[in-house]
């Protein structure tokens, strides 16, 4: 459940019960036990968990399975509260506790060996996940405390991953099927300031650009927008490996707000970087999150983001309603009615649906290179992402009269016919060939 960063830790989990022989199934109809690794981050997350782990303890008492093990956020934030709402689950462990999840199977269910617990080098794969498309977590924690946030109650402050293990890791994702590599953590330009000097996610960069082909994408996904800087920017466009798409979650555009969220009051340098990424790139694809409804942000506050928006164009907009968090500061400022967040978010993602399709259609015309991620077979059609689209939170490209031997995870070079508000539309591109970090260019 959860991030792109808890998807790595199951994997990582999966990894190890293979290795101390238990075998991972596709259904838990198929399972003795089950293993749910949870998300804690939000209340709406909270409950979302809560009614999975709901419908695991039904299969349980139906006799489906035999053991429920609960890991991750949720069990971090809530362990006292889960463990007298949810008796018929058979182990809590804290996230990455994973010689607590292996010593338990090892009694509950005889087939494990702890040989390879403290082994976290190693990765399985989710049912059903794409191998061309992997994530790299490169860290762990946060230490920023943005007055809203839980990451640092449920997680703790910043631990990077040294950079030789990434780069070995990233090589054996590579190995196993990889085309795209997209780097996570709570914030990447964090990246080594507990281990290193200033510079180690430009170092990361460079160092998994020598072991990685061309062929390969890099996507940074989660910037802070503080260290966010046109030398940065600059490093990035010379790394011709890293696809030219950045994640940066501003949160807001007004300074007071920013300044009551704990953050930098950072308006315009966050305008200044996007300035500067479009110059060094006009089709350099960005990306951020806004919060709707913070505590004390009137109607003017709002409208400036409204502003912000229609100033700088940006590609895609997440936004999502702030929700008081237990054991943040922001939780005990006043707080707005819910219709009057609920109003602000809806009209935030009507206002950018117009600026999401008007940047979409520049590329009508362009050649993109896309990577296929679904086939239909009947009518000759797939569905991929180009370097504009980050796994599952991002829009697609439709390719028409695909030829037969296209293949899952593989590269086609896409002429863009046609676009809508998030998704683009296009056909095979005769004889096309390119790197797959190169943006379109011109009109042909």
């Amino acid at each position: 459940m959860g991030c792109a960063k808890n998807s790595v830790d199951s994997e990582h989990l999966i990894g190890l019960l293979k290795r101390a022989g238990h075998k991972i199934v596709d259904d838990s109809k198929d399972a003795r036990g089950v293993i749910i690794n949870t998300c804690g981050f939000i209340q709406d997350a909270v409950k979302e968990n809560i009614d999975a782990i709901l419908d695991l303890e039904l299969m349980k008492e139906r006799g489906d399975i035999e053991k429920i093990i609960v890991t991750g956020c949720l069990v971090n934030r809530h362990e006292l509260e889960l463990r007298k709402e949810l008796p018929s689950v058979d182990l809590f462990a804290k996230a990455e506790e994973w010689d607590k999840i292996l010593l338990f199977l090892d009694e509950g269910l005889g087939k494990t060996s702890l040989r390879a617990a403290s082994n976290c080098d190693i990765r399985g794969m989710l049912p059903g996940s794409k191998f061309w498309s992997r994530y790299l977590k490169v860290g762990e924690g946060c230490d920023t405390r943005c007055s809203y946030c839980t990451i640092p109650l449920l997680r703790g402050r910043l631990r990077s991953v040294p950079i030789p293990q990434l780069v070995a890791e990233a090589s054996m994702l590579f190995r196993a099927g990889a085309k795209e590599i997209c780097l996570v953590g709570q914030d990447l330009t964090a990246y080594g300031r507990d281990i290193y000097e200033d510079g180690a996610i430009e170092k990361l960069i460079i160092s998994l650009g020598e072991v990685l082909p061309d062929d390969v994408w890099i996507r940074l996904l989660y910037l802070h927008p503080d260290r966010v800087t046109r030398k940065f920017l600059d490093f990035l466009s010379e790394q011709k490996k890293v696809v030219p798409y950045l994640d940066i979650p501003i949160q807001h555009i007004d300074d007071d707000i920013l300044f009551a969220m704990n953050r930098t009051k950072a308006s315009k340098h966050i305008r200044d970087i996007i300035t500067h990424a479009r110059a060094v790139n006009p089709d350099f694809a960005l990306r951020t999150t806004i919060m709707v409804g913070f505590p004390g942000e009137t109607e003017e506050q709002f409208e400036s983001v409204l502003d912000f928006l229609s100033d700088t164009k940006l590609d895609r907009v997440g936004a999502f309603i702030y929700s008081p968090e237990e054991g943040t500061k922001a939780a005990f400022l006043p707080q707005l009615p819910d219709e009057v967040k609920e109003s602000r978010y809806r009209r935030l993602m009507e206002f950018q649906s117009a600026i999401s399709a008007s940047r979409n259609a520049r590329f009508v015309g362009k050649t993109l290179r896309v990577l296929t991620e679904e086939i239909d077979s009947s009518d000759s059609s797939a569905w991929g992402r180009s370097y504009r689209d980050a796994p599952e939170v991002d829009g697609m490209v439709q390719i028409e009269k695909i030829s037969r031997n296209c293949a899952l995870g593989s590269f086609i070079d896409v002429k863009i016919t046609d676009s809508a508000e998030y998704d683009l539309f296009g056909v095979p591109k005769a004889h096309g060939h390119g790197r797959p970090q190169v943006a379109p260019t011109t009109k042909e």
